[in-house]
């Protein structure tokens, strides 16, 4: 049996465990993150998000997706991850650092006066933008990947492609209700071009502050929110001269709303809610009778 809290960043949920305080063998993590994810025979979530020591930061976080694969980072995860360090007490500083597989990210806890932290702020870093780095092939052109086509089922599409330590294609539609969410989502998502697979966004520009957001995860599916998917489409957004780089943009994503900003040292900044919805115990498999 193993002590969970299950919490969200803007509906994106994730099971989550202090590896502080227990210890998981590495060649159970991506069955366990499967188990927990399923919403009829676990206890139901995007992914499975472990906490524990770094010798580099503060804590680490590791991140599980629904199908097991680990993830390099996650937005709304670091969010939730920040809160819990700072409610549990295994932080006691309100700017801490994390290491992820994508890189080491800084937040800050906004506390309210009962000493809840309803509200993170996380520098993102830099995003990257060589092809190597994200990773994609084919690509001709030198830095940022902008108007890049991608053929799908004999049909060119134009993507933006941004990382964020975690590859993302975003695509720039007319109206978000009418984004191919459920059907270019999973075929860019594993195209081969993009050898790791890739996050799927499609954004609707209302203003050079504002616009709407859909993503289809690597590994997860349609989700609710994607906090590193968010920053890139900032700055897909800046990149194709539709935002300014330095003010901050509202997302609207399906599970509530982020605040990005791309500032003049190249740092993303996220800010946005992080929530815990319950803690128990779940049974494994074989222990259950």
């Amino acid at each position: 049996m193993v002590k969970f809290t299950k919490m969200h960043g803007l509906g994106n949920q994730y099971i989550f465990i202090n590896c502080f305080d227990v210890k998981l063998e590495e060649k159970e993590l991506s069955l366990l993150a499967v188990e927990v994810s399923d919403i009829y025979t676990g206890i139901g979530s995007d992914g499975l998000i472990l906490m524990g020591p770094s010798d580099v930061a503060d804590l680490q976080m590791r991140i599980f997706n629904k199908d097991g694969s680990e993830a390099k980072n996650c937005g709304n995860g670091l969010r939730c991850v920040a809160k819990y360090a700072y409610d549990y007490n295994l932080i006691s500083k309100k700017v801490m650092t994390i290491e992820t597989l994508g890189g080491i990210v800084q937040a800050t806890v906004h506390p309210d006066d009962a000493g809840s932290v309803l509200l993170v702020t996380v520098d993102m870093g830099k995003p990257r933008f060589q092809a190597e780095q994200i990773p994609v092939t084919g690509v001709s052109q030198e830095g940022p990947i902008v108007g890049e086509k991608i053929e799908v089922d004999s049909e060119n599409h134009e993507m933006t492609v941004v990382s964020m330590g975690n590859p993302h294609a975003i695509f720039f539609v007319d109206d978000i209700e009418d984004a191919p969410l459920m059907t270019l989502g999973p075929k860019v998502e594993k195209h081969e071009r993009f050898p790791e697979s890739v996050n799927v966004e499609f954004v609707q520009q209302v203003s050079g502050d504002e616009l709407h957001f859909r993503v289809w995860e690597r590994g997860s599916g349609v989700t609710q929110a994607c906090g590193t998917g968010a920053c890139a489409a900032v700055v897909a957004s800046v990149l194709n001269g539709l935002s300014n780089k330095g003010e901050e943009v509202q997302v609207h994503l399906a599970g509530g709303d982020l605040y990005i900003t791309w500032d003049e040292r190249d740092h993303v900044w996220m800010k946005g809610p992080a929530e815990t919805i319950c803690e128990g115990t779940y049974y494994r498999k074989n222990q259950r009778k």
